[in-house]
């Protein structure tokens, strides 16, 4: 059973709680020792790399996320000698390191300036962090607070994939060590044909989470579908099934469904949450010292969560440090460093039965593979790579949908939360329609430029 407990006597403590943590390295005085002179930044170095994505999640980004193949690496040298090491993908992240960003921090005090999520982003930040604990000769988590862990809970993460390539990708998670796979429901493909291959070559034990991003559009249309899914022992979590400032309606699924309702931290606030009893747990993600604190009221309201933090498996070796300090991060961390060919480590992150151990070396505890950095490194594209695409989607009964790209991120999912593409149903497919230079693709793409064109029979 999962919890639902709500503590009305916690609420009153959730506004100190919200506000942010007060580091300086005068906190750190007793792990560093005379080593707060050797923490000046004297060089900041950056690289951008194009990475392969797999065969069959390239089959599904190439639809939607191209641009995800797009990493910022850096590197921050002290004055003591230590360098860190961080990334970020530069066009999904949830704050990319400025340029001015970078301009402010040469020759400041690292550990002074680390916990600035806003003024460092994802990338600086996480390098800044790795070259402290490096000069300090501890391990990243022991900066972020007491070791609580010493293994951490991941999941295998792809976007919405045609049934092969999720009962693949699900079968390979499987065989790597994982036991969670975290994927998307989407009304352009048949959920019920999805799930019921999958169910059918995993445990009962390995489970599938679903993050809807709202397409389930409300609690009357919603709950049936999550009922039908609720039959498998291997669905287990449903993130984000309808807007979730609908209270009402997410207080009615969270009472219907046997599956666990996740949603993104701080909409509603977590005292509204509570309150209401919306969701039993969160997805929480961002900086630093945002990690640290949304965990602190997660811990405070007796409440679940998944470590969101995205990106290569720099990123996922960062992600293991917030896992070893948090006592309600319990559900399985989404790092989605799996979609990559090359995870740009030298070695990869081990997983056993569901957990990776904590790094108890110094800093990330892992090293970058330099020549693969190397070998991806390309030019910082000027804007975020949006080549022109178009997706064709096809009901049982005749109906086409075609939907290109038209600027936004989400030119599949906006229309989807608008309720004006079909809802779900059964034996629907979506796929990429190559470009084949012809007049006709070339009409059907300018007509849906203002929203997907479906076409009855």
């Amino acid at each position: 059973m999962h919890r639902r407990h709500f503590f009305e006597s916690s609420l009153a403590g959730l506004s100190a709680l919200c506000l942010p943590p007060v580091y300086s390295a005068s906190s750190y005085a007793a792990q560093f020792g005379k080593r707060t002179s050797q923490l000046k930044i004297t060089d900041i170095r950056r690289r951008t790399v194009r990475l392969p994505y797999r065969d069959a999640p390239r089959r599904a980004m190439d639809r939607e996320l191209p641009h995800w193949r797009y990493a910022e690496v850096f590197e921050v040298e002290l004055s003591g000698g230590a360098v860190g090491i961080g990334e970020g993908l530069l066009y999904y992240t949830w704050h990319a390191t400025r340029d001015e960003y970078v301009r402010k921090a040469i020759g400041k005090n690292a550990a002074e300036i680390m916990w600035d999520d806003y003024h460092l982003g994802a990338g600086l930040q996480m390098a800044l962090f790795d070259a402290v604990a490096r000069t300090a000769r501890v391990p990243v988590h022991r900066l972020l607070g007491s070791q609580l862990n010493d293994k951490t809970p991941l999941s295998w993460w792809n976007i919405d994939m045609a049934t092969p390539d999720m009962l693949s990708e699900c079968q390979l998670a499987h065989k790597s060590g994982y036991m969670a796979y975290k994927t998307k429901g989407r009304p352009w493909f048949d959920l019920w044909d999805q799930v019921e291959t999958v169910v059918k070559h995993v445990p009962p034990e390995f489970k599938v989470d679903m993050d809807f991003n709202d397409t389930l559009l409300n609690s009357q249309r919603g709950i049936p579908i999550l009922k039908e899914l609720d039959q498998y022992p291997q669905l287990d979590i449903y993130e984000t099934p309808i807007p979730q400032g609908d209270i009402p309606g997410n207080r009615a699924i969270c009472q219907a469904v046997r599956g666990a309702v996740a949603m993104h931290y701080g909409t509603p606030s977590p005292a509204e949450a509570i309150r209401h009893q919306v969701c039993d747990g969160f997805v929480i993600g961002g900086g630093a010292a945002r990690v640290m604190r949304q965990g602190s009221v997660a811990r405070e309201v007796d409440l679940p969560f998944w470590l969101q933090l995205v990106g290569t498996g720099i990123t996922a070796a960062w992600s293991l440090h917030f896992g070893a300090v948090h006592s309600h991060a319990t559900w399985p961390a989404v790092n989605c460093h799996q979609l990559y060919a090359h995870d740009l480590l030298k070695k990869k992150i081990p997983v056993h039965k569901g957990f990776s151990p904590v790094p108890g070396e110094e800093g990330l505890g892992y090293e970058p593979d330099w020549q693969a950095i190397e070998k991806y490194q390309v030019d910082k594209p000027a804007g975020r790579p949006d080549p022109a695409r178009m997706l064709e989607t096809r009901w049982p009964d005749g109906r086409v949908m075609y939907t290109p790209n038209n600027g936004q991120v989400n030119f599949m999912l906006t229309p989807a939360r608008k309720g004006t593409v079909p809802y779900f149903e059964k034996g629907v497919t979506t796929r990429l329609l190559p470009n084949d230079g012809s007049e006709k693709w070339k009409a059907m793409y300018e007509q849906g430029q203002q929203g997907p064109v479906l076409i009855t029979p």
